[in-house]
């Protein structure tokens, strides 16, 4: 028999992949890497706190929402391991976050299109 194509240990693997260095054990991340990025996010949500003290304006939300973003793709790269992970997963994870995309989409179209300076149709307090 070939001896790329035997398997090792009676596992169903092959050699090949052996030697080309894969691997079907979970990728283990140094614990340096996690206190590093835990540092991040605190500074991140520090920098989220100072953005809130200052007048921004129009941009305060935008800004927010970056950081937020900013802050919860490093959650789901790191935390959640998706950097690591096969491609599908990452399909799958861009599809939660397509997915979001929708329902704020939506949520701001709700916003936007209602009528915020209308009166009310009954006077509540007028009734008391």
């Amino acid at each position: 028999m070939d001896s790329s194509v035997d398997t090792v240990g009676g596992t169903g693997h092959s050699n090949v992949d052996h030697q080309a260095g894969h691997h079907d054990g979970p990728h283990i991340a140094p614990m340096r890497m996690y206190i590093s990025i835990v540092c991040l996010l605190f500074v991140m949500t520090a920098v989220t706190v100072g953005a809130a003290f200052v007048e921004l304006g129009a941009l305060g939300t935008p800004i927010a929402l970056a950081i937020a973003i900013f802050k919860a793709s490093f959650v789901v790269l790191f935390f959640m391991h998706v950097r690591y992970n096969t491609p599908l997963m990452w399909v799958f994870a861009g599809a939660g976050f397509f997915w979001l995309l929708i329902m704020f989409s939506l949520t701001m179209q709700d916003y936007v299109s209602r009528g915020w300076e209308a009166p009310a149709p009954i006077q509540f307090l007028d009734l008391l």
